[in-house]
């Protein structure tokens, strides 16, 4: 089977990127890779050598008008899919809408999450609360109207799988249906990590030693927000920031790191903490969103609430204790097992064949979780 997929943009080396890399790796289907944003220099090298059609381009800003024309491009984009006998979107939001135009094929969403600033409440108040008035009032109009557009759009999808449970919650709280590396920016929360890294240090002098490095990549919107954390460390060379690691950077940070911190305050799934026990370390995690589908709490490591005391001081407790670190590590490294990309690549390859043929009557969900790295 030939199938379309369509991603709004591949510019990066997060799970989106990945994903779309991995289906074309090992998917016992052809793929026709479709963006409305291409930048081979910035996503992972392999996806960047394969055919990746960019069709009409889009912006990549989240600012209300940069959003709304992105929406437009996208409702209005026609894809060259006529070889094809399937179409698959890989949706955070504004995916959903190449359906207007593209009906003809059976259609199957692997939903990352609905749009967050949308269907999100921890997003939302964060989003709102970095706005002046007429700024929110203008972004409250916008997400009312994608809000009521997006739900006509997943009328046409023939199936939906979804990255987790969270995910799945926040679509049917939006009313979508009936009874998904990380980024530095500022949804991810690292402030959390390196005040609680700062405490920790204060608290426990004689682990001068340890080190905090916060990794991943930067675009041009989150600039501002890294600069924010680098003052934010007061310029303490025990916290570092690896930009834009490689796949083979990240493996040698996971196996010499001795715990993995995963902050975000509301997470759809969260790949990393999936990252961190398939190397054998333990994750000290958000107890929020996705980390509480992945991460058993004193098992593989712990759930916290979003506060810098509770994760110093779970620091704290596996630096004293070697012995708990290394069991968490094994039973995390046990429990990765569960989450490989064959297993994922197998699920689409079997909803695939499921919808080959069929029309996109009405939206019959699975679910299914995504893999870890490595």
């Amino acid at each position: 089977m030939k199938v379309a997929l369509y991603y709004p943009w591949i510019y990066l080396t997060s799970g989106g990127e990945r994903v779309i890399l991995e289906l074309a790796r090992r998917s016992r289907h052809q793929w026709k890779l479709l963006t409305s944003h291409f930048e081979p220099d910035h996503t992972f090298p392999e996806l960047a050598r394969m055919n990746v059609t960019e069709l009409d381009r889009v912006s990549v800003k989240r600012d209300v008008i940069s959003t709304g024309r992105s929406a437009a491009k996208i409702l209005m984009q026609k894809l060259p899919a006529a070889d094809c006998d399937a179409l698959f979107v890989l949706s955070e939001g504004l995916g959903d809408f190449i359906l207007f135009r593209n009906r003809r094929l059976p259609s199957l969403c692997y939903c990352l999450t609905p749009l967050r600033a949308a269907f999100d409440p921890v997003y939302r108040d964060q989003a709102f609360r970095k706005r002046g008035f007429l700024s929110r009032l203008a972004l409250a109009a916008g997400l009312r109207a994608f809000a009521a557009v997006d739900r006509l759009a997943w009328k046409r999808y023939t199936r939906v799988l979804f990255l987790s449970r969270e995910a799945v919650n926040r679509t049917r709280s939006a009313g979508m249906m009936d009874g998904r590396l990380g980024r530095i920016m500022w949804t991810k929360n690292v402030q959390l990590g390196i005040c609680a890294f700062r405490q920790f240090l204060a608290d426990r002098p004689e682990a001068r030693d340890f080190r905090l490095v916060v990794a991943g990549i930067v675009d041009a919107k989150s600039a501002p927000y890294l600069e924010e954390l680098r003052a934010l460390s007061g310029g303490d060379p025990r916290i570092e920031f690896r930009l834009a690691p490689s796949d083979d950077e990240l493996r040698q940070l996971y196996q010499a790191c001795y715990a993995v911190l995963f902050t975000p305050l509301n997470e759809d799934l969260g790949i990393v903490p999936i990252e961190g026990m398939a190397f054998g370390k333990p994750v000290i995690a958000v107890d929020r969103g996705g980390p509480t589908e992945t991460i058993h709490h004193q098992v593989q490591g712990f759930l916290e609430e979003p506060a810098p005391e509770a994760f110093a001081r779970r620091m704290a407790q596996l630096y004293l204790d070697p012995s708990l670190a290394r069991t968490m590590g094994r039973a995390g490294f046990e429990h990765a097992r569960q989450f490989s990309w064959d297993r994922f690549v197998a699920s689409v390859d079997a909803a695939l064949d499921a919808i080959a043929g069929t029309s996109p009557a009405e939206v019959r969900t699975g679910l299914t979780t995504t893999s870890a790295q490595g």
